[in-house]
Formats: structure tokens, sequence, C-alpha cells
């Protein structure tokens, strides 16, 4: 299923993942900046609206207006401390998930638009990572990954990929909310799972 990663920060125990299925809040968390906030949330939160204007550079009466958005369809909610303005924020999830696919048109609708919306923001920061690794250190930049397969599979077959996947990653998940887990010298990386049918390659070795 569809899944938008992100290292967390929470206070006190945390579900996993959030699944999102009605198509209102699949369109609510579309939008960049909500994108935006719950990401930040989930790396550096909790945080108020002050704090999200200085992240963001948006103005803190629109980070609290899609902040209490986003608390409408239960991606956030507010922390304990503060008040009004002032009042801080903490994502109710590590993960967001959503449905690859819908009997219900509009649901199909709405999640095909958020994919489409998360993979424009990955490779917006694809892009910034690119024009940015001249920064980096040799051992970061040998380490790295940029590439592309090209297999022929089953949906079986795929969907065992992204199983494995899942259970390469998971012992690395729980040093995202506990920083003594992290040996010296970890930083945050996104690690990008994106594997689609190539509708515009040729198939070949068929009668």
């Amino acid at each position: 299923m569809p899944e938008e990663t992100s290292d967390a920060q929470p206070e006190g125990e945390q579900p996993r993942s959030i699944r999102l299925t009605d198509p209102r809040a699949l369109r609510a968390y579309a939008h960049p900046l909500r994108m935006t906030l719950v990401g930040l949330l989930r790396s550096s939160g909790p945080f108020t609206a002050t704090r999200a204007a200085e992240l963001t550079g948006e103005s803190v009466a629109s980070c609290s207006y899609h902040l209490r958005i986003l608390a409408k369809y239960g991606l956030v909610e507010e922390a304990t401390g503060g008040r009004g303005r002032e009042k801080p924020w903490r994502a109710t999830a590590r993960y967001t998930e959503w449905p690859e696919c819908s009997e219900d048109a509009a649901v199909s609708t709405a999640a095909d638009a958020l994919s489409a919306a998360i993979a424009e923001r990955y490779f917006e920061r694809v892009t910034r990572a690119m024009e940015n690794r001249h920064r980096l250190s040799k051992e970061w930049r040998e380490a790295e990954q940029f590439g592309d397969s090209l297999l022929h599979l089953t949906p079986e077959e795929l969907a065992g990929i992204g199983a494995g996947i899942d259970e390469l990653l998971r012992p690395y998940e729980e040093r995202a909310s506990d920083a003594s887990l992290r040996p010296e010298g970890a930083r945050p990386v996104i690690v990008l799972r994106i594997a689609y049918l190539d509708q515009e390659t040729p198939e070949s070795g068929k009668e």
C-alpha cells in the first residue's frame, strides 16, 4: 500500500501508522504545506504554530489553520502544555498509509491524486539533495543510492519484494524515536520505495 514515511520523535507511545480512507482526508492531506507540517512534526515535534511558521516561512495564522485541518482528519493532535496559538502539536503516527485502489471512485481518485502529490514532493526533495551533495563527506556521497532496475515480475513477486524491503528496514525504525539507539555518525536518511508497472517499455519474448 502507498506509504509516506518520516522520522518521528513521539511524545509517549505512538501508533506506527495512520490509514486514510475518507476522500476528504485524502484531499486535505495532499496540500503541500500540510504534508510539510506533518513531516516536520514527525522529525522535530512537538511544536507550536509559531515554531511551524519559523520552520516553513509561512504565517502563524496559516500554520495554525492547516494544523487544525490536519487535526480534523486525525493526522496531528494537541500535545500537552500551552494554549491558543502557543499550544504544541504532535503527529499522531510515524507513517501515513492510503489505499492502492478502491471500488469507491471518489476514494480511488483522491488516493491517486495524493500519490501524485507525494511523488512530486519526493522528487523535489531528491533534486535539492542532489544540488547539495557537494556539501557531503566522501563517505556519505559514496553511500548514497541513485539508480533503478528493470525487472520482469508477477504481481505476487512485486508484493513480495515490498514485504522483504519492509522487513529489512523495520529494525532501524525505533531509532527515529529513541536517539540512544542511534550509533555514532547516524544521520536522517530518506529511503524511497517506488515500484510501478512500466507501460512504456515494449514487451518481448511472447507469442
